[in-house]
């Protein structure tokens, strides 16, 4: 009896501070939403472990409109937020931060002086540095190496049967082998045994997603910081493979930096990857060895399986859709015919309308949580009617509150992308359907990159890198939903292709076409 209360205490005593703190009256409160199923998880569930993403959230949107309310774990007041001119206000805006959970997750993942961790001056400063690496002439030199991934990638489909291939697997491999080259110049073999094996448990980890997972988001975001520190030091395995990585990525940093300057100190070539470059003391833009190294698992981690995921879920919809299939092959082969320029791609029309569809209703994050941080008043782009019936244009939001920036509902928005926005239709891209006015995010009106100062540093990298690998992949094979096997998108730690049988997988029937 004495243990029970022990362990049990300290629960009851945590969730009563969380329902002290929140019950204040919020404006949040006055805005129409759908009723809470349960206190404790309030929509929570609904939102963040449906079994197909967005079977709840979409409705709530036809329902409701781009912003209403919704309940939290504990009664806990949220905002969701998809009408465009307010989600710029919040990216751009100091009063907002992310959630003490999502920066403790990446402090663990990458470190404090990680550039996803940095804010102010430091954070400008090394991101204009590594942004050398990530400008469009940059991008553009890439291209040999997205090239012979992408025929890397032909190769291992030839091994595979025709009847079911997981592409999620190969193309997992692929992408951190195109980061490896093209950012450190190296291989995946040059990062060591550990290296590959502890990322492997990190996509892993990638993959879960519990109640557990969401109550104790819940509660640590009402943590204060230096509890999370001590956390990150306690013995469960998923701390333990988030330690290994940051240690490992150090590692790996640590050393190519010191071969890349010691080969320069010798008067040798030692290539044109982005590392390569930093490190040299004849350019203007070099970084000190405790600047660079810690971006090393950021540049690892943070753009492997964003782009492992959207490329899957673009081959999928290339199984449903053959026809359309067909079509992107007949311009690939026109258009790039034996030509390997990496412009070649930018004068296909039906290819980047096809990857700005799947960026469209594939967000890589789609939700993005926000704390207020001093108190602010949201506008809104349009007006909207209060659960009262009164018309506002601005909702008032309190310090502690949060607000959950809706990517993928933003990206279903009828005024902004034509009809139908729910359904795969790359051609509304070319009929001029879309919205052509102020650009939310860096790419085709899209949040999938984010937008405001914290814009993705890679969004060119993966666009080209997805442009090569989908043209040589359906140049090559062609693609086919497996009999039985249907794959839905999941919210994890980002949106996934998940198998029937509750795995991360997407099973293709792969056939080869030269």
């Amino acid at each position: 009896m004495e243990h029970t209360l022990r362990y049990t205490a300290p629960v009851v005593a945590v969730v009563l501070i969380l329902y002290l703190r929140l019950r204040h009256r919020s404006a949040i409160q006055g805005l129409a939403g759908p009723p809470s199923p349960s206190w404790i998880f309030g929509h929570m569930r609904q939102l963040l472990l449906s079994p197909r993403y967005g079977a709840h959230e979409f409705n709530w949107l036809n329902l409701y409109g781009p912003v209403y309310a919704l309940k939290g774990c504990f009664g806990q007041d949220r905002l969701m937020v998809a009408d465009p001119h307010a989600m710029q206000y919040i990216l751009n805006s100091p009063n907002f931060r992310r959630s003490p959970t999502t920066d403790s997750s990446l402090n663990i993942l990458f470190g404090e002086k990680g550039l996803l961790l940095l804010r102010g001056s430091e954070y400008r400063r090394i991101r204009s540095a590594l942004n050398i690496g990530f400008t469009a002439a940059a991008v553009r030199s890439y291209h040999a190496v997205f090239k012979t991934v992408a025929e890397q990638i032909c190769e291992q489909l030839e091994n595979f049967p025709s009847t079911a291939t997981d592409v999620c697997s190969v193309l997992s491999a692929a992408t951190l082998e195109a980061t490896c080259q093209a950012i450190l110049g190296r291989s995946t073999r040059d990062l060591g045994e550990k290296f590959a094996a502890n990322n492997i448990e990190i996509v892993k980890l990638t993959a879960s997603q519990s109640e557990t997972h969401v109550l104790a988001d819940a509660i640590g975001s009402h943590l204060p910081t230096w509890l999370w520190r001590a956390a990150i030091y306690l013995p469960t395995k998923a701390f333990a493979v988030a330690r290994e990585g940051r240690f490992l990525g150090n590692q790996v940093g640590g050393r190519i930096v010191r071969e890349k300057r010691e080969a320069i100190a010798q008067g040798l070539e030692t290539g044109s990857d982005l590392f390569s470059f930093l490190v040299n003391p004849n350019h203007s833009n070099t970084l000190a060895e405790q600047d660079l190294v810690p971006q090393t698992a950021v540049v690892l981690i943070a753009g492997q399986e964003t782009t492992t995921n959207t490329i899957s879920f673009a081959l999928l919809e290339l199984a449903r859709h053959p026809d359309f299939q067909d079509r992107l092959r007949a311009e690939i082969y026109s258009t790039l015919g034996g030509s390997n320029a990496s412009l070649a791609y930018e004068t296909m029309p039906l290819l980047n309308a096809f990857v700005k569809e799947i960026l469209r209703l594939y967000p890589a994050v789609p939700l993005a949580d926000r704390i207020v941080m001093e108190d602010t008043v949201i506008p809104l782009s349009e007006s909207i009617i209060s659960a009262k019936g009164e018309r506002i244009s601005q909702i008032p939001v309190r310090k502690g509150e949060i607000v959950t920036i809706a990517i993928a509902a933003y990206q279903r928005l009828p005024s902004r992308w034509g009809k139908d926005p729910h359904t795969f239709n790359p051609s509304r891209w070319l009929d001029g359907e879309t919205y052509q006015g102020e650009a939310v995010g860096p790419y085709a009106n899209l949040l999938s990159f984010f937008g405001g100062p914290h814009i993705c540093l890679g969004w060119r990298f993966a666009i080209l890198e997805m442009q090569v690998i989908i043209c040589e992949l359906v140049a090559k094979f062609s693609f086919a939903e497996a009999d039985n096997e249907p794959a839905h998108p999941r919210l994890m730690l980002t949106l996934q292709p998940f198998a029937a049988t509750g795995e991360r997988a997407l099973r293709l029937r792969v056939t080869r076409l030269l």
